[in-house]
């Protein structure tokens, strides 16, 4: 009965690590996209027991067999994310004060957390340049406004739909504006921001829809999708960031880093899981950032819990334009255009609420 019982475990260890593989936008294919840490450690697990349990000869091949299978494909996508993966954003050694510099905290605060003190403080104590919140509705709008004693509401489109977004920031934004990229319902937000030398750079804040298993990605992938095609039009240096409701790792996250010509910070670095913030057996990284290469890193984290399914993430970095990145960014397949165009005009042409609009 072991016996048996292993060989389904394999079984189901390769069946949900072959699924992703098909390139089809759909939940019941995307979803096995984010647990792959977990299958990896359910599969060393499943294994494990194998040995300890004595399982020899064919059954044994079988279920090793099955079980290397799948843990190759999940170490192929998250290895990636690992300190022993070579960084694609460089750290930053020098002096602060050579170069200008810039603090990023990212917050999905979630609409029915009514925990306002606890990100306030949070903020207060941080201290950042630029602040973004998710998931703010007229409620969450309002108690934030003590943040205004020390920044500048740049930004502000609360909505009770879960999709909306504030921006506050310390510094100057010499241009703002809030897009509707692919749903009328799903706000983003454009921005240039004068760094404290006079350069400016452009910031776009985006949070598309999660995926569900009975409903398609469509309406996610595609402003993914059309966010990475601004980036690549943009001369001047690009950060994005924001909730992508899609981890580092899937096809759709690759896509955009190809087209946007953008660097992942966390690549080399680690995983930095930003959700879910209150089961710990399953997190995946979900809140990103995605930099131009005149930007260095100095220093990422993930900050406590403050009420919500999302842990807040502080990024400092530093631009540094005369200096190379470790590497270029991932070369455009010859696909990706052509994918990135249809998921967009499919996206526009349906007249549709977004997915999670009446969850809280």
């Amino acid at each position: 009965m072991a016996i048996w019982t292993l060989i389904t475990l394999a079984g189901l260890c390769l069946l949900i690590s072959l699924l992703p593989l098909i390139r089809l936008p759909h939940g019941i294919f995307r979803v096995f996209d984010f647990p792959r840490p977990q299958i990896s450690i359910i599969c060393l697990l499943v294994g494990a027991s194998a040995l300890a349990l004595g399982v020899s000869g064919s059954h044994l091949i079988v279920v090793l067999g099955m079980l290397a299978c799948a843990l190759a494909i999940q170490l192929a996508h998250i290895l990636r994310f690992s300190p022993i993966w070579p960084r694609g954003v460089r750290r930053f050694s020098g002096s602060p004060e050579s170069v200008p510099t810039l603090r990023i905290l990212v917050s999905n605060v979630k609409q029915s957390n009514s925990h306002y003190d606890r990100l306030i403080e949070t903020v207060k104590r941080t201290k950042p340049d630029i602040v973004l919140f998710m998931e703010t509705d007229e409620t969450w709008a309002e108690a934030l406004r003590p943040i205004a004693d020390d920044m500048d509401i740049c930004l502000s489109h609360p909505l009770d739909n879960t999709y909306g977004m504030v921006l506050y920031a310390r510094l100057p934004v010499v241009k703002k504006q809030i897009r509707f990229l692919t749903n009328p319902e799903v706000p983003s937000f454009d921005c240039d921001v004068e760094l404290e030398d006079g350069t400016v750079f452009r910031l776009l804040t985006v949070h598309p829809e999660p995926p569900i298993v009975h409903g398609d990605t469509i309406g996610r992938d595609a402003e993914i999708a059309k966010i990475a095609q601004l980036a690549q039009d943009e001369d001047r240096p690009v950060i994005v960031t924001g909730d992508l409701n899609d981890v580092a790792w899937s096809p759709g996250t690759r896509r955009f880093v190809r087209i946007s010509r953008l660097l992942d910070p966390r690549e080399g670095r680690g995983q930095y899981n930003s959700f879910d913030a209150r089961f710990f057996f399953l997190r995946w990284p979900l809140d990103h950032i995605f930099l131009a290469p005149q930007f260095q890193v100095i220093s990422m984290k993930r900050l406590p819990f403050i009420g919500s399914d999302h842990f807040p993430m502080l990024y400092d970095l530093a631009l540094v334009a005369d200096e190379q990145p470790y590497r270029e960014p991932d070369a455009v397949k010859s696909s990706d255009m052509e994918v990135a165009e249809d998921l967009v005009a499919t996206e526009r042409s349906r007249d549709r609420h977004p997915v999670g609009h009446d969850w809280e």
